[in-house]
């Protein structure tokens, strides 16, 4: 493999909280944060992918590398597509991570250890898990399971994704991580495609790539990232980075 490029799309137009990207965590807009997480896990050069000259000049204006995209992308995979032919069009990368915007306080080291199964020629993209320890997230269909078999240490395979509580029957329930590392043949080939059946019905995107016979491998990590979706979530972020600089 060469070296990984991350990528990180954000947008403006989020429905439960407005402007997202530019909320102030701790003095900075959170998509700073999640910018400065990515540069930290050190794993090949980050750029945000966005609609928005707004999140273009605050990441500039910390040295980062941003890029306008077309704002009428039907999906994040779509921005990262468009991206990736703005800022590599020789194809010198030919990995892909994908950080959701949303993630200020994600633990670099994972960003990191979603391109280690690229390592097999067989796998197309590598996405994350955590286990599922309160009850009432089994139930909660707004939480993602990942329904999967074990394929080596802290290493899964998917064979579904579901917001039903799955698998049936004693054992571990997997909450599904929305971060993804890509081949660049399989992101390209995953963009080409009509949405599927599954895909629709569950309102998950990856089941695309199960559909079309893709394979997704997960890495099993310990802490659950905390994603920003709600007022209450960006208050939690805050109390959290908080927390941290006073430690």
């Amino acid at each position: 493999m060469s070296d990984p490029l991350v990528l990180i799309p954000a947008r403006l137009a989020a429905t439960r909280l407005p402007n997202k990207p530019l909320a102030d965590i701790a003095g900075e807009p959170m998509i700073v944060h999640v910018w400065r997480r990515a540069v930290e896990a050190g794993i090949g050069p980050v750029v945000v992918a966005t609609d928005t000259p707004e999140i273009v000049q605050v990441i500039e204006a910390v040295g980062g590398l941003a890029v306008l995209t077309r704002p009428d992308h039907p999906s994040g995979s779509d921005r990262l597509a468009e991206a990736l032919e703005a800022v590599d069009p020789e194809g010198r990368h030919d990995v892909v991570v994908n950080v959701q915007g949303d993630l200020p306080t994600i633990d670099p080291g994972i960003i990191g250890a979603a391109i280690l199964p690229l390592a097999d020629r067989t796998v197309d993209i590598v996405t994350l898990c955590a286990p599922i320890t309160d009850l009432e997230e089994a139930d909660n269909p707004n939480v993602v399971k990942l329904v999967g078999h074990e394929v080596g240490p802290r290493r899964l395979r998917a064979l579904y994704f579901t917001r039903a509580r799955a698998p049936y029957g004693p054992g571990p329930l997997w909450h599904h991580i929305g971060l993804y590392a890509y081949r660049r043949k399989a992101l390209t080939r995953f963009v080409a495609l009509p949405p599927g059946e599954l895909e629709t019905r569950e309102k998950l995107e990856q089941l695309r790539a199960l559909e079309a016979g893709m394979r997704i491998d997960a890495v099993v990590v310990d802490d659950l990232p905390l994603g920003v979706d709600t007022p209450a979530d960006l208050e939690k972020a805050r109390a959290l980075m908080q927390r941290r600089r006073l430690n």
